[in-house]
Order: C-alpha cells, then structure tokens, then sequence
C-alpha cells in the first residue's frame, strides 16, 4: 500500500447527485483483506492493484448533490481511504442522527461492525435466556460486542482473545460493567487465551464450557471452528461471521469435524451485514439506551493521521490491536 498526494475541488460537479465529504474517522475491517484476493464469488468487489482503498468511514458533508444530504451533515458509510471523497454511490451513506456518543463509534459499535453483531447473535442465532455462549474473537470490533449483548441476555459467555493484552483490556470492561451495572460478584466473561486457535486443543474447550455450546459466533475458522464443533449441543446454532486465520493462507484449512453437525442437528449459517440494513432503526433503539445507561462499553484501537491508515490495517492479522482499530484522519 502507498500513499498519494493529489488535489480535489471542493466542490460537488454541477448536475452531479454526489455527496462530496471531509473524512474524519476510517474504520479497519478484517473483510478488507478478501479484496485484496481474486476471489471468485466473493460479496466484496476486488481492489484494483494501484488504485484507491474504500472501506467504512465517518466523514462530514462538504457539499451535496443529493437531497438526502446537506452540508454539515455527519454520516457513516462506504468512503475512500483519503481525506476527502467524492461518493457517488449515496445509498451507501448513514445519516448520524444521535451525536451524544463519540463520533468513532459510528465505525465500530454504531455502525457495520455493531450491525454484523446485532445481525449475527440475534437474528441468525435467536438466543434464550440462559444459553451458553462462545465467541471466538472476543476482543475484536464485532465480538466484544457479541458478548455483551450475550451477557445482557442472560447466556452464559465464554470469549477468547488472540493474547494475554487482550483479554486484559476486555477485563477492563469487565469491571467497569460489573460495578457500574451488575453485582460486583457477578461473571460477565471468562477468557480463553489462545492465538487464533493455535494453542486451542480440544480439552481445553472442555474445561471452559463442559456442559457443550448452544451459540457459537463464529470469527477465526480453521482449527477453532474444528475444537468448537465436537462441543456444541444438540439443535446449537453457529453464526459464522468471519474467519481471520484463514483470510493470509494460500490454502485454506481443512474442518475434519462437520459429522456433528448432522449427529447434534447443528445449523451453521454463514450470513453478511449488507443485507440486513433494514433492521439499523431496530439496533439503535437496542443499543442506544444501553450505552447511555452504560451497560454497554467499547474498547478502541486509534491509530493518528492517515498515513498510519496501512500499518493499522496490516496489523489485524497479527492480532496487534486490542478492539476496534479506529484511523483518526481528522478530529472535528
């Protein structure tokens, strides 16, 4: 990845219906990697070698050809990896509507990532009260999201985390939510310490939910997705989000443990955020007054200045961040 120095008018082309925008904050996802692949069937269209990166981003409207959108407005949506964007494709555009949360947050808890969680745990996987949970992940965008919304369900949540930092700045969490919303003797999370499955062994998913999984949200794949398979309960359900560890392999891992899906009729269902932006209105009436109320906390990664925009996103697949990896381009 390069970085390029180029000049754009401020001005949106006359007759245009585009929406020109002063990008303030740039969302790093780990889908983002696919693209860089000839992938065939792919949901995400492919990154051509040279030209720009987009991705999800909050900006601010400079001008607007479109009605929907007047200057000054705050959105979040599909931008480019710049400081300003010319976006032609406007139905891919948020208006913000509710500015008493941090603006960044509309790239991970209020935005793509918090919508894959919402979609994931209660549409795909529609949980009861009292269910055990295992999110794989756990301290990533969408899955320490996941396991909060698990845990105010009332589920039984089991995370894990690519390293000890991170399962620390998720017990951060842990606490703040423990003291501020619950009994202070009350279990929110227990923590897996693995590197995206590596160290995970069978026995040890065992030992952390001997009574099986009911929920399995699944974010890693390969030898994880086989350790979780043999465990899950009869009629279990399995959102299959992402799979990170296998996303920089030349050839995938093989899943040797799919018989029990028939033997514990487990439904595994893969499914993409993009369809589902309909239920956004139905989220923010969830989330919202969780968040105010603070029963819900997030954990950001904030990376300084566009020029850090490559590293950070690199540095998701070696686990570097520790939650949402957020790139400042502008502080309004």
């Amino acid at each position: 990845m390069i970085v390029r120095t180029s000049t754009i008018s401020l001005k949106v082309p006359e007759g245009s219906k585009a929406v020109l925008l002063k990008n303030l904050y740039l969302s790093c996802d780990p889908y983002m990697r696919n693209p860089m692949k000839n992938i065939q069937g792919s949901y995400v269209e492919s990154f051509t070698p040279g030209s720009l990166i987009t991705g999800y981003g909050v900006a601010k409207v400079l001008d607007s050809g479109d009605p929907n959108f007047k200057k000054g407005d705050l959105v979040w949506g599909g931008t480019g990896w710049e400081e300003y964007s010319l976006i032609t494709a406007t139905d891919q555009l948020f208006k913000i509507q509710h500015t008493d949360v941090p603006l960044s947050y509309y790239t991970g808890l209020l935005g793509m990532p918090g919508m894959t969680a919402y979609v994931g745990f209660y549409e795909v996987c529609s949980p009861k009260k009292g269910e055990t949970v295992y999110v794989s992940a756990a301290s990533g965008a969408v899955g320490q999201l996941v396991g909060q919304f698990a845990k105010l369900l009332g589920c039984y949540v089991v995370g894990s985390a690519g390293s000890k930092e991170k399962v620390s700045a998720l017990r951060i969490v842990l606490y703040a939510i423990c003291s501020s919303s619950y009994n202070s003797n009350s279990s929110w999370l227990n923590y897996l310490i693995s590197v995206f499955a590596i160290s995970l062994s069978l026995h040890k998913v065992d030992l952390y939910l001997p009574n099986g999984i009911d929920i399995y949200f699944e974010n890693v794949g390969g030898k994880m997705l086989d350790a979780v398979l043999p465990n899950m309960r009869l009629h279990g359900r399995i959102a299959v989000c992402g799979m990170i560890s296998q996303y920089n392999l030349e050839k995938p891992e093989g899943v040797h443990n799919l018989l029990c899906l028939i033997a514990k009729r487990v439904r595994m269902e893969g499914f993409v955020v993009v369809d589902n932006y309909h239920l956004y209105p139905k989220f923010l009436e969830l989330v919202l007054p969780q968040i105010k109320e603070g029963k819900i906390l997030y954990v950001e990664d904030t990376a300084e200045g566009l020029e850090s925009a490559p590293a950070a996103l690199v540095g998701l697949f070696s686990g570097r961040n520790v939650g949402k990896q957020v790139v400042v381009v502008c502080r309004e």
